[in-house]
């Protein structure tokens, strides 16, 4: 069987664990039956020996096979192919979750729906604005009520292009969460609120133009780019040249552009000279989320 999830960039600037896209750049596992546990991995993190242990994926499916299965112990073979950067704010530990809980079902011969799998994902990752669109895909806006994700999809056209720079440091979610504040002025949510509603007007209407106004914001995103100062001019370049929007992608360090499929190649080699020592990618959008084949 063949799991595949993409990398996933949420926030978007004002909508704090709120909003989400999906970006194809694809993690895969291959699942075989096999007299002997075996784990091989290759791509990024592959020389980790924590991650090529793929431990988290082992523990998530180990649990939730057990339960399908009703209580049958089978070994396999998993080849992991990584493609999203670790670390770096594209929801590379959502997309082991996701890809877990979905290979957990397959292996078990369970049919499973998107929303279970979405659901059951909050058990190891409480803030949906990335395991929903590794799970759907497309364009999500996601709330709790609860203890439930509920969510709203809009499918993502093909001429807009994610441009990602990709440092070569990265921003752990703890630490970037810790230089948040305890509480907000009323004035700075006032202003995030009405910034992500705005943008989901206009994802949901593709009213592309005005997305530089909606993607400001004043919760987390300076705060967090304050830990790498250069992450502003990397937005003030793609802006000037083009992008339609520009934030930091989840919690950093990536930088996510999106901008039209025509002003792709330009944005990515005036980024790409001017940070040489990042990687800067062109991906397509991604509108499927977490597929499956047995």
């Amino acid at each position: 069987m063949l799991i595949s999830v993409p990398a996933t960039s949420a926030n978007l600037g004002p909508g704090f664990d709120t909003l989400g896209l999906s970006i194809n750049l694809r993690n895969e596992i291959r699942i075989k039956p096999s007299r002997f546990l075996s784990v091989s991995t290759k791509g990024e993190g592959s020389s980790n020996p924590k991650i090529k242990k793929n431990s988290m994926f082992l523990n998530i499916f180990n649990e939730h096979y057990k339960r399908l299965s009703g209580g049958k112990y089978n070994t396999f073979r998993f080849e992991f192919m990584n493609k999203i950067p670790i670390s770096r704010g594209l929801g590379s530990s959502s997309a082991v979750i996701v890809s877990a809980l979905t290979a957990s079902h397959v292996a078990a011969g369970v049919k499973y729906n998107k929303r279970k799998i979405l659901n059951l994902a909050l058990k190891y990752e409480p803030h949906p604005d990335n395991i929903t669109p590794a799970v759907m895909g497309g364009f999500n806006v996601s709330c709790l009520h609860d203890g439930r994700v509920y969510s709203k999809k809009h499918r993502l056209p093909n001429y807009l292009k994610a441009v990602l720079v990709v440092p070569n440091k990265t921003i752990s979610t703890n630490r970037s969460r810790n230089v948040l504040p305890n509480s907000y002025h009323k004035e700075e949510t006032v202003f995030s609120l009405s910034h992500a509603a705005y943008m989901t007007a206009l994802f949901m209407s593709e009213s592309w133009e005005q997305l530089k106004i909606a993607a400001k914001d004043k919760l987390h995103q300076d705060r967090r780019m304050s830990m790498m100062p250069e992450l502003y001019r990397v937005q003030s370049l793609a802006l000037d040249n083009g992008a339609l929007m520009s934030t930091l992608s989840g919690s950093g360090s990536t930088f996510f552009t999106l901008c039209y499929e025509d002003d792709a190649k330009k944005i990515a080699k005036i980024l790409d000279e001017a940070f040489s020592e990042y990687r800067v990618m062109v991906y397509d959008l991604d509108n499927y989320g977490v597929t499956s084949k047995s």
